[in-house]
């Protein structure tokens, strides 16, 4: 899993179905504290929760943010990076507790958005966006906007970034190009077989199917709970829930994961890796799963600092953790609300901004190659910033690979894709809270093994599928269905 400064959203197995009591506490501060545009008052601190593996020049790239943003509109910046395994944790925590914090990265994946925002970590924003988000409502394609409501509220602003998700297989091209491997017919996760048998016999200390502990191999269904078993399959106009594991595509991927772990294509510790960044660092893995947009490769290349080339595993459809695939919301605690989206709204409009928070200081992390294009000069090493997740990917500078109308090539493909069965349906789990904190301890116990291939699913599936169950997943299926058909009798 690639994490670097140009990567864009891959595996989506690390999902938490959260059960937190938040505790509402501190009130909200005037902001007549700070006013910007080179007002002598103080500007205010906001604080900024996000994901990513720890930078070591994030507070130095902040100090230069915070001059600018205190000039702009009268704040200052405090980021604090939590690396991707710890962070879903870490912030249920430190949310449960009261921690200070203004601003947080949230998703479908990490710091699940629905469930948190029904838990009331997050702020509603819908005001916040009429009076000081206009330019995130200008920016943004309209179904970001929609398909991230909660029960008919704006909790979170999306990144305005590709729509659908397509999977593919990513690829260590200077690996194909050594070994002479032909990928032209490469789609399944069946079809890497005989190029993982070749790695293996030329160089065993190369990670073949390089996978960590939130690996989830693609099947062709919609969740209804990210990372949890429930789901509806693709092209289903029934829209029946499923226990996932119960599927024949499920059942044969994890056979096949299996088989590969067996034969040593697959890390042997995959099922407690918590990432993979040093090994993509050093380069000694073959290939992995990540999710694809316009000129991805451009941007793999530039992060790892070596080729990478890839081929399409799925369809390219719109599903709801797409469209809330990576978010910013404003904590239901935060001291200044009002300057929060302030700041959101200069990041998302702000091409000066964004390339700062993205790419770091110009001269010293990177250095422009025409009026928008940049590439990497070597102290981006301690500046790697994940783009999807700071903000509007499309005011980020282009690779000075990537063709001129990049960002029109952006909106042809969201324009072109389809939608999952499930997009603009959120599960309330009210009825069934006790029933999920169950299950998610179940899937504790199973998932990462049974997913990264390291035990066998004819012997495991049936001792997960019988915990499931005794954890309530029937009844959970049950109440997911009854929804699902009064929200597709509702949509006709």
């Amino acid at each position: 899993m690639m994490k670097g400064k140009k990567s864009y959203l891959i595996t989506l197995a690390l999902l938490l179905a959260v059960s937190l009591t938040l505790s509402a506490c501190g009130g909200k501060k005037d902001n007549s504290e700070a006013s910007g545009n080179g007002s002598a008052k103080k500007p205010v601190e906001l604080i900024w929760y996000t994901i990513g593996t720890p930078q070591k020049d994030v507070d130095r790239v902040m100090a230069e943010v915070s001059k600018y943003t205190a000039e702009k509109i009268g704040v200052t910046v405090k980021m604090n990076q939590i690396d991707w395994g710890d962070y879903s944790q870490k912030m249920q925590v430190m949310t449960a507790s009261g921690t200070p914090m203004d601003i947080m990265f949230t998703s479908s994946w990490a710091f699940d958005y629905v469930q948190n925002a029904r838990k009331g970590a997050f702020l509603p924003i819908d005001d916040l966006l009429k009076k000081q988000g206009q330019g995130i409502v200008k920016e943004l394609d309209p179904a970001f906007l929609e398909g991230s409501k909660v029960d008919g509220h704006n909790y979170g602003v999306p990144a305005n970034k590709e729509l659908p998700a397509q999977v593919v297989w990513r690829f260590n091209k200077t690996l194909v190009d050594k070994y002479k491997l032909n990928i032209d017919n490469v789609s399944s996760l069946e079809s890497l077989e005989p190029l993982l048998k070749t790695i293996k016999e030329k160089d065993p200390s190369i990670y073949g199917l390089a996978v960590d502990k939130t690996f989830g191999p693609y099947v062709p269904y919609d969740y209804i709970i990210e990372g949890m078993p429930m789901a509806v399959k693709v092209g289903d106009s029934g829209l029946k829930v499923v226990d996932i594991l119960d599927t024949p595509e499920m059942q044969q991927t994890l056979k096949t994961m299996n088989k590969y772990y067996k034969a040593g294509y697959i890390p042997t510790e995959a099922a407690t890796l918590n990432s993979l960044t040093d090994v993509q660092a050093t380069g000694k893995w073959f290939t992995d799963k990540a999710t694809n947009q316009p000129f991805a490769d451009n941007l793999w290349s530039a992060s790892l600092g070596y080729p990478i080339v890839s081929k399409a595993a799925s369809p390219a459809l719109i599903y709801n953790w797409s469209v809330m695939g990576s978010m910013q919301a404003i904590s239901a605690n935060s001291e200044y609300p009002e300057k929060a989206m302030e700041f959101l709204n200069l990041l998302n409009t702000d091409p000066v901004l964004r390339n700062m928070v993205d790419s770091g200081i110009e001269g010293v992390h990177y250095k422009k190659v025409g009026t928008d294009a940049m590439e990497n000069l070597p102290e981006s090493k301690n500046y790697d910033m994940p783009t999807f997740s700071l903000g509007n990917v499309m005011l980020t500078y282009r690779d000075k690979n990537d063709p001129e109308n990049k960002w029109e090539e952006f909106k042809k493909f969201n324009a072109s894709s389809e939608k999952a069965p499930l997009l603009g349906f959120n599960f309330d789990p009210t009825k069934v809270k006790t029933e999920i904190a169950a299950v998610q301890n179940v899937k504790e116990e199973f998932w990462a093994s049974l997913m990264t291939g390291t035990v066998d699913p004819v012997k495991f599936i049936p001792q997960a599928t019988k915990k499931f169950k005794a954890a309530g997943l029937d009844k959970i299926i049950a109440e997911a269905q009854s929804q699902v058909d009064a929200w597709k009798a509702a949509s006709k």
